[in-house]
């Protein structure tokens, strides 16, 4: 088999792409990353001295970053879905949503994650504050661009779809997207009954006592 991937399955970028993985039944060889298999950790640390997840390697390849992997995957193991578009001008459209995603969704939802793991008297309740604030801007400007829209650049799923579905599922754990918000919270809900997302999901669960701030008891 020529694709390994080293992953956890409760991390929200391992399930980026472990979803493109999925969404074209994309044959790999999944090395675990955990106490239980020190071996994949310690190949994971001499591929990737930056000790980031996930990691993908195609025969002697490794390739870094999620989005990077996607967009390999997508070139060199191409299935039905193609997770961006042949016009390059929509394609920059799915890479702007991507990036939105990770940063602007994804980062103040691992901020808040991470500062449930510091020392009590260690905290950062300014930080966490402003985190919440982002999310709240994030969540806003969302329903105002998926109006009118099935998928996040639109009917097609793409890169970015593969980015909103850990960074959406997550983030509404920590800082949950108001009712009001109705284009977001139905878009978050279509993503949670995608069945490559619902697998990792699936994957995910006996995880879900990990997660620092509690993992509330839906989803």
């Amino acid at each position: 088999m020529s694709l390994t991937l080293y992953a956890h399955p409760f991390s929200s970028y391992c399930q980026k792409v472990l979803v493109a993985l999925y969404e074209n039944e994309t044959p790999f060889a999944y090395r675990k990353l955990g106490p239980e298999d020190p071996e994949a950790g310690a190949e994971w640390a001499r591929l990737w001295p930056m000790r980031k997840m996930p990691v993908l390697v195609d025969g002697e390849t490794p390739v870094f970053e999620s989005s990077v992997i996607i967009e390999h995957l997508g070139l060199f193991h191409p299935g039905t879905v193609r997770f961006l578009p042949a016009d390059a001008q929509q394609a920059l459209g799915v890479r702007m949503m991507d990036r939105f995603f990770d940063n602007y969704v994804m980062t103040p939802m691992q901020a808040i994650v991470f500062d449930h793991l510091r020392p009590a008297d260690d905290r950062d309740p300014s930080g966490v504050a402003r985190a919440r604030d982002k999310l709240e801007d994030a969540y806003r400007w969302l329903d105002g661009a998926l109006a009118g829209r099935h998928w996040s650049s639109g009917d097609d799923f793409s890169l970015a779809d593969c980015a909103a579905a850990p960074s959406l599922f997550y983030a509404d754990w920590v800082h949950e997207i108001d009712a009001a918000l109705g284009n977001l919270r139905a878009y978050r809900a279509r993503l949670l009954a995608r069945p490559s997302f619902a697998r990792a999901v699936q994957e995910a669960r006996p995880f879900r006592k990990l997660f620092p701030p509690g993992a509330p008891d839906r989803d």
